[in-house]
């Protein structure tokens, strides 16, 4: 009895999920940039990773987070329409951090999945 209100209960919440504007989907077509080997002393580098909402609903970053003050995400306030691309700039400051890095930012969406990460790394050179 349980299975076949489950099996009933699915097609309504589909179509209550399409009536409402339906389900949004993000994917990144990269998830991780290496940067390589960077200069301490040429200041922050950035690098933009390129999304398409690959949903049928409008898309909504809520937010985008670094673990740490030294890398800064900007991310789109405005909804991304189904089949629309967008873009996360994530800039990386190597002032006073020389040696290998590696960070992570997590993006928060209305869609599937609700929490995505994406990654840059690289190597500082001091003094140059």
């Amino acid at each position: 009895m349980v299975a076949a209100f489950l099996f009933v209960a699915s097609p309504k919440a589909d179509a209550k999920k399409k009536a409402a504007g339906g389900e949004a989907a993000i994917k990144f077509t990269e998830a991780v940039y290496d940067f390589g080997t960077i200069a301490e002393k040429k200041g922050p580098v950035s690098h933009d990773f390129e999304f398409i909402n690959t949903g049928n609903g409008n898309l909504v970053i809520i937010s985008a987070t670094a673990e740490c003050g030294c890398t800064r995400p900007e991310y789109p306030k405005n909804p991304i329409a189904p089949g629309k691309k967008g873009k996360i700039k994530v800039t990386y400051n190597p002032l006073g951090r020389p040696g290998s890095f590696e960070k992570v930012v997590t993006v928060k969406t209305n869609g599937r999945p609700k929490k995505a990460r994406i990654k840059i790394r690289g190597s500082v050179n001091p003094g140059k």
